[in-house]
């Protein structure tokens, strides 16, 4: 019985950790695009929404204690860099801050049009704080307290909705093949493995808090917190996409904003804004709440500990506080670049630990595909920004789905089969001698 409570409180917070702004807002804009074709869209958004984060966690679950075990099985040298430049771009420079300019947005400027998103900001990293500054405590004071209510609110939200929907969904403005390629990518870019192979030592910390110390017990207790963590985000989206299909909105028009709060009031009534605000407010704290902690607890390590943790979560709260009142429209599309480099690298690492890792030993393979990833990842950055000259676009759009930001698949695979083979040629060699 306690085994079933630490696995729903696990569960929960790594629920609330991973839904943060964007996973609510991205959702409802997909379903009105796809419109009669909610199924095979809401699996392709599962498949990188939530089923590449939860193999992030198990990368790392698989390789000891946190990401830094899992960068140590490919470099020594790549846990710190890859590391640094996660915690980065999830952290203080892009999705904390776009956390608090979302909640102003969505969660305040609605109902008190007149608000300044700087007392705004204050108030939210104050709270982001005071959760943040005793990390132990992160997991129950999450899982506890502040999901159940962000639980409750959306499933009322979405079985309302359900049940007694405002529209019919409407022939969609996509083919089948083309609402399975949108759900697929606009999963891909909620950005959850990024955070997952970071929030996985949370995770394991806790886990281990509560007395799991051995591997295979504290794998057991891992694996099935992220899967309640998983089937809670596949009903949530689900019924967001459905959400959106059935609004009755025409067009895509209207922002992702916009248009949940228009759902929430015609579902709901006059709470309808209320309801959502809470959502935002209680979605975009926890997230931060994770990121924050997150942030301390990695550079603290990194440092040995000459940068104190409090330091940091001090420090990490008033950088956020102070980027977030450029809005979250400018944040996103700073945001964009920097996230299209790393996304790739992350990806290919998780999958290949995943896939191989109990069958491939040698760092030679893994290093490879990380290269051809890399590569891959800097000409997409160059293509979305421009520099590209346009003979030269056509030429790389050749590579198979590099159009959809997804080239890096078959190349890396190619260099991970590449490296296997000048390992055996290696082996083949010192035999002969």
């Amino acid at each position: 019985m306690r085994k079933l409570r630490d696995i729903i409180t696990i569960g929960f917070a790594l629920f609330a950790m991973f839904f943060g702004a964007g996973n609510l807002l991205l959702p409802p804009f997909i379903g009105i695009q796809v419109g009669n074709h909610i199924w095979i869209t809401i699996l392709a958004f599962g498949l990188t929404g939530i089923l590449l984060p939860f193999l992030g966690i198990l990368s790392v679950t698989n390789s000891g204690y946190d990401f830094n075990d899992l960068g140590h099985r490919i470099n020594k040298n790549l846990a710190a860099i890859l590391g640094a430049v996660i915690m980065i771009c999830i952290g203080p420079l892009i999705a904390l801050p776009r956390t608090a300019a979302t909640t102003f947005e969505v969660g305040v400027l609605p109902s008190f049009p007149n608000s300044n998103p700087i007392w705004t900001s204050i108030l939210f990293f104050a709270i982001t704080w005071l959760f943040s500054i005793v990390p132990s405590k992160v997991v129950d004071l999450v899982g506890n307290i502040l999901t159940p209510f962000l639980l409750i609110v959306l499933v009322m939200l979405i079985v309302v909705g359900i049940t007694s929907p405002v529209a019919a969904p409407q022939e969609g403005l996509l083919l089948t093949s083309e609402s399975f390629t949108l759900g697929f990518i606009e999963g891909y870019q909620t950005l959850d493995v990024l955070a997952s192979v970071i929030f996985a030592g949370i995770i394991i910390s806790a886990t281990k808090a509560k007395g799991y110390e051995r591997i295979a017990e504290k794998n057991k207790v891992v694996i099935a917190s992220g899967a309640l963590a998983a089937a809670c985000l596949f009903f949530i989206y689900g019924g967001l996409i459905y959400l959106g299909a059935t609004a009755g909105v025409e067009g895509t028009d209207m922002s992702r904003s916009a248009l949940l709060i228009h759902i929430s009031n015609n579902i709901l009534g006059k709470y309808g804004t209320l309801a959502i605000a809470i959502s935002i407010a209680l979605a975009c704290l926890t997230t931060a709440i994770a990121l924050t902690t997150a942030v301390g607890t990695f550079f603290s390590k990194l440092t040995n500990g000459r940068l104190g943790y409090k330091l940091l979560v001090t420090v990490s709260c008033l950088l956020s506080g102070v980027l977030s009142v450029t809005g979250v429209d400018n944040i996103i599309q700073f945001a964009y670049p920097p996230l299209a480099f790393v996304y790739p690298i992350v990806i290919t690492l998780v999958l290949y630990i995943v896939i191989f890792g109990r069958f491939v030993k040698t760092k030679l393979p893994y290093i490879m595909a990380l290269m051809a990833s890399t590569i891959i990842a800097a000409l997409n950055v160059m293509k979305i920004v421009g520099i590209l000259h346009a003979d030269i676009l056509i030429w790389f759009n050749h590579i198979p789905f590099f159009a959809y930001e997804l080239g890096w698949v078959v190349p890396s695979f190619v260099f991970f089969v590449i490296g296997l083979c000048v390992n055996n040629y290696r082996k083949n060699i010192q035999s002969v001698r």
